[in-house]
């Protein structure tokens, strides 16, 4: 992407100063204007390039059809981002924590050992790591503000949750699953550097060695657990596996799924109970069943949070676009002529843009008012 020199911002739009200007300055055209932020051309256009990007890795088939429905919108979104980032800062919300973990997660994940790493890796991708943080920031504060004006004053009734339940009952209908957590213990034979500093493959008995270790930590660590030890906190400080960080946790797996030696194991435990060491392909792995779910249909009580979220999520839109339309109301929104905000509000005030010549004016009269002259 090249990177902008320079940026003219005005209410009427781009203006075009060849002989003014160095050769290596872009003059930004400005789409539309939102209090005191401008929205720009190139902005325009690459929000609508990643929505076309997304929609045909989502649905390959239907693409070209849902480009044309949804690019009518992606105006009207990057008005709303601004609008719910000004709202942000006017609450003081600014998302530097969240954004620090939210880093943080990512170099684990990834498996890095500093932020300065990270920003190697996404500079190694060809992305400015202070425009994907920027993009973070904005992602945060953005939900922020919705959770906290819009989905914080929702509200949902036992009798809706009923009637709910009562018409969606046979898509609700799921199989056996139990969710899953796990200990698991790697073996770690010895790296020895070779004569030409590559590393030289361990031999027979230290893989031996490294296994017997393995398989030896792993039932100290199962003999913490029937002691009473907590498994998400020995999963965090002993696990190999990439869900130590979540305490072992590994969601919920249908019947028919795990490999059948662990199914056997682990279908025929009860919520909360737990596999002796198990040896697969990584190592020794401890087990426990956080969930035990049953085939068939939920009952209400047991299917009240996927109700709930469901209903906040049909209640949310139109709530926020309510909203959304209220902050348009209170803005100074203007759009330049060939683009449509589609969210727009017919109370919207667009600002009156005033020449030099008739402030000058508007002050002499007030002037001659005052009897100056």
């Amino acid at each position: 992407m090249k990177k902008i020199t320079f940026r003219l911002a005005v209410a009427a739009g781009a203006i075009m100063l060849p002989a003014l200007l160095p050769a290596d300055t872009i003059v930004e055209e400005i789409v539309a204007r939102v209090n005191n932020e401008i929205i720009t051309r190139s902005e325009y256009i690459r929000s609508r390039d990643q929505l076309k990007q997304e929609i045909q890795q989502q649905d390959p088939a239907d693409a070209e059809h849902a480009f044309t429905e949804k690019q009518r919108d992606v105006l009207r979104d990057l008005i709303d981002q601004q609008l719910l980032l000004q709202k942000g800062r006017d609450l003081g919300i600014t998302g530097d924590t969240e954004l620090v973990k939210k880093l943080d997660e990512m170099r684990k994940q990834m498996n890095l050992n500093s932020m300065e790493d990270l920003e190697k890796a996404a500079e190694a991708q060809g992305a400015s790591y202070e425009e994907f943080k920027q993009n973070m920031r904005n992602q945060i504060i953005t939900q922020r503000v919705i959770g906290q004006e819009v989905g914080s004053k929702l509200s949902m009734s036992k009798d809706e949750e009923a009637k709910f339940y009562n018409e969606h009952k046979d898509e609700m209908e799921r199989p056996e699953a139990v969710r899953l957590s796990e200990i698991l213990i790697a073996p770690k034979p010895p790296v020895k550097p070779g004569p030409d500093g590559k590393p030289l493959p361990p031999t027979d008995a230290e893989n031996e060695a490294a296994l017997a270790a393995a398989q030896a930590k792993a039932q100290e660590v199962l003999d913490q657990l029937h002691k009473g030890a907590a498994f998400a906190d020995l999963a965090k400080k002993y696990s190999d596996g990439p869900s130590a960080k979540d305490g072992g946790d590994l969601n919920f797996f249908n019947r028919g799924t795990l490999a059948k030696e662990l199914e056997d194991k682990v279908f025929a435990l009860k919520a909360n109970e737990t596999t002796d060491v198990v040896r697969t392909k990584q190592g020794f792995v401890i087990l426990q069943v956080t969930e035990h779910q049953t085939a068939g249909i939920p009952t209400l009580k047991e299917a009240e949070p996927r109700i709930q979220d469901a209903l906040y999520m049909k209640k949310l839109q139109p709530a926020l676009r309510t909203y959304l339309t209220t902050l348009r109301e209170d803005a100074f929104i203007d759009v330049k002529a060939g683009y449509v905000d589609t969210g727009a509000s017919p109370k919207q005030t667009k600002p009156v843009e005033t020449t030099a010549k008739e402030v000058a004016s508007k002050n002499l009269k007030k002037k001659k008012k005052l009897g100056v002259f």
